[in-house]
């Protein structure tokens, strides 16, 4: 039987786990020929880092490496444990999702943007993992 979380007749779905890399070129190399995957999408944060969404064979699940260099919004000096940057959910009303799991004792991380077609928002879970929240925004045309 599959089962949906349902609130309001609204789905929030996992959508991937994103991982802090050190080293993008090195990741993708141990991801790509080591483990198999192959390369979905690659773009760039305007906040300066670099994402890479990557599938195993036969697999719905996504990983997404993402690399901030030194002088990007969001670059941390590494340290164990660093290492899972965020986990994803998709959502079809981010600013109502945030107001309402932040309402509920979600802490604020980065309120409610859109860039390049998608709104998007992040949350902290009681022990500091990052939740992103994304959706298309439907008040801009995608690219």
């Amino acid at each position: 039987m599959k089962r949906t979380a349902r609130k309001n007749g609204k789905v929030i779905r996992f959508a991937y786990t994103g991982i802090r890399v050190r080293n993008l070129d090195r990741s993708l190399r141990f991801y790509k020929n080591v483990i198999g995957m192959r390369e979905l999408l690659r773009g760039r944060m305007k906040a300066g880092g670099v994402f890479v969404q990557l599938r195993s064979p036969k697999s719905k699940q996504l990983l997404e490496l993402n690399y901030y260099p030194a002088k990007a919004k969001y670059y941390e000096t590494f340290d164990s444990g660093s290492e899972l940057d965020h986990l994803a959910f998709w959502t079809e009303d981010v600013d109502k999702r945030f107001r309402e799991l932040t309402s509920k004792g979600a802490k604020k991380a980065i309120s409610p943007f859109s860039e390049d077609g998608y709104r998007l928002a992040f949350i902290k879970d009681p022990d500091g993992i990052w939740i992103e929240l994304i959706g298309l925004d439907r008040r801009t045309k995608r690219k």
